[in-house]
């Protein structure tokens, strides 16, 4: 009988090591070192798996037969739009998001809808997590059709395959990769190698059979997955689930997607029957927003090919404490110093003195820069007390020196500005010369920061 050996496997990045250590050499990450049994036998099992399966030949791009890939259009159209147009047969979908996020809802809706496609579509809902009644309760509660959909309460892979077996699904859920194990790791649940050969399992057997799976990962404090990063890697598609516990407004955002484009996002609204599609997602960024409030301005951002119109709000009071005080919601705190300096240097303004908060309305963030030169009307409108005009969209960036630069997919921005009845844009001379005539709309060009005082105030 071989003799079992332990090791320390990092469980950020999967660095291993024969004895522990606080800090990782590989990522440098403290007391993530996980202890396991090496089994010298299933070593073996798996370099003998590896031998045989048949070797390939190169080809020629030309003698290769391009592969089409059929989709399963749930008609959930934030949910398609995030998947690239549907979900495509035989392919493993990641999703991750924080724990009572919704993740288990959202994809018992979309099994239901998958469901509804044909009576011939048979769904298996595998739960490691909660009990048969649990996971039926909730999908009773989505009024999912109990016909073609079966729930199986199981952590052992080997188990889940014989299930599969039997009832041949056409979808299948793994909920969650955290806690499923494999007979050929001796390992406990969620850790490196039990999580990596789990995935390895379930992505061949869907490339093999086309199956098409869904497996749901919990996050880390981080907000990263848990588990090596190669799981991200393994998989075809990796979306987040985001927003507040407390909040009623969630989004769906692709990270990676290989049938599709990357950094979309679809909204959805939770509410006692579940998750619903929000169409319009600038109906409830600019919502019941104060008429002629000051310290406040509108800017058109992209996420992924979408335009979304958000409200920056800006608060500038006087300092009765010494040192000004900095506090933002949904953009970084470094670009609002900058941009605060910017206003000291070029606009003569002391608002490096006084305590400024800034809010991006709808728990949305601003990770470009398209919205600098609606941060800079906002904080001077909270400045000066004067409020802007309602009609108008600022989109630019501002640079260290005051310039205004145009930002990527300009056109699409303008189509939808002017789709919605705005009546100016604010952006660089650029764009201005470039699509002044293209639309009915008028576009104002400024080289400079600041023109923005002649032009707003």
């Amino acid at each position: 009988m071989a003799k079992s050996k332990t090791k320390f496997v990092c469980s950020e990045c999967g660095y291993e090591i024969v004895k522990w250590m606080g800090k990782c050499p590989e990522c440098h990450s403290w007391n993530t070192f996980e202890e396991e049994t090496i089994d010298k036998s299933v070593q073996r099992n798996a370099a003998s798996r590896a031998q045989n399966v048949g070797s390939s030949k190169p080809k020629l791009i030309k003698d290769i037969e391009l592969q089409q890939y059929s989709r399963f259009v749930t008609k959930n159209n934030e949910f398609d739009r995030v998947m690239g147009g549907g979900v495509t047969k035989g392919s493993l979908t990641l999703l991750g998001g924080e724990p009572g996020i919704g993740k288990s809802t959202l994809l018992m809706e979309i099994c239901g809808k998958l469901s509804n496609l044909s009576s011939d579509h048979k769904i298996l809902y595998v739960s490691g997590e909660e009990s048969e009644g649990q996971v039926a309760g909730r999908s009773k509660r989505l009024g999912i059709d109990e016909k073609n959909f079966y729930i199986y309460n199981e952590t052992n892979w080997q188990n889940i395959v014989k299930a599969i077996k039997d009832i041949k699904p056409t979808f299948f859920v793994l909920d969650s990769i955290q806690t499923t194990v494999s007979n050929e790791i001796q390992s406990a649940a969620g850790t490196v190698s039990q999580i990596r050969e789990v995935t390895y399992e379930v992505m061949n057997y869907a490339k093999a059979t086309g199956l098409t799976c869904f497996v749901i990962g919990h996050v880390t404090k981080d907000g990263n997955i848990a588990g090596p990063k190669i799981l991200e890697h393994m998989v075809d598609t990796v979306i987040y689930f985001e927003g507040d516990q407390l909040g009623q407004y969630r989004m769906l955002r692709s990270i990676k997607n290989r049938f599709g484009n990357t950094n979309e996002v679809g909204i959805f609204e939770m509410d006692e029957a579940g998750l619903n599609e929000v169409s319009n997602p600038s109906q409830y960024f600019l919502e019941n927003s104060l008429e002629n409030a000051f310290g406040r301005s509108i800017t058109c951002i992209l996420e992924g090919t979408r335009p979304i119109f958000v409200e920056v709000q800006a608060l500038v009071v006087d300092n009765k404490h010494g040192n000004g005080r900095r506090t933002t919601q949904g953009i970084d705190s470094n670009r609002l110093s900058l941009l605060v300096a910017v206003i000291d240097k070029y606009f003569d303004i002391p608002l490096s003195f006084n305590d400024i908060y800034l809010n991006i309305v709808g728990g949305i963030k601003l990770t470009k820069r398209e919205g600098d030169l609606s941060i800079l009307a906002s904080l001077l409108s909270s400045f000066r007390n004067q409020a802007l005009e309602e009609s108008v969209v600022l989109i630019g960036e501002v640079g260290l020196t005051g310039e205004v630069r145009s930002v990527p997919m300009m056109e699409t921005r303008i189509k939808e500005i002017a789709q919605l009845n705005y009546k100016k844009i604010i952006t660089a001379s650029s764009v201005a010369k470039k699509y002044k005539d293209k639309f009915d709309i008028e576009i104002i060009g400024i080289k400079k920061a600041t023109e923005l005082e002649e032009i707003l105030f």
